[in-house]
């Protein structure tokens, strides 16, 4: 693994096994994913409010910007926090590609009218992050579980 970002990043017990290690690190991006959406999505909700945009508007006028806005709201923080754990920036890109590549599939489906349904655009935004993180730390596993291989 490479340099810890910060000193004072939370060490992992050794104890665990590297499954578990592994189960409960997928848990925790899942988290922090979350507490981004809900956290950095509102406020990108608030700003667009400020500015005159309301969800309806954004909803009928931007779909493209409400979804491009979730993923950057979850991607962010899972970043930061990868960063404040001491991830590497090679297991970052692969996380940051997993949250932005179903990002842009679904802006790419919603402009060539495949799909307009906001609510579907985001549930498969949504489903297709799950697996592309599972697979972007089986990438870097080694990380996930600090230094010991998985099995």
């Amino acid at each position: 693994m490479s340099e810890a970002v910060h000193p004072s990043a939370p060490s992992v017990p050794s104890t665990r096994s590297p499954r578990v290690q592994f189960g409960l690190h997928y848990l925790e991006m899942i988290a922090v994913m979350l507490a981004g959406m809900l956290v950095l999505g509102s406020a990108l909700g608030l700003a667009a409010e400020a500015v005159g945009y309301g969800s309806a508007e954004l909803e009928d006028d931007a779909p493209a910007l409400i979804l491009a806005g979730m993923g950057f709201s979850m991607a962010a923080p899972m970043i930061a926090w990868m960063r404040w754990r001491g991830h590497s920036w090679a297991a970052n890109r692969a996380m940051a590609i997993s949250m932005i590549a179903p990002t842009v599939a679904v802006i790419l489906l919603l402009a060539a009218g495949a799909l307009e349904d906001l609510g579907t655009l985001m549930a498969i935004q949504h489903v297709v992050m799950f697996p592309g993180m599972f697979v972007a730390m089986l990438l870097y596993r080694s990380e996930y579980v600090h230094g010991v291989e998985a099995t």
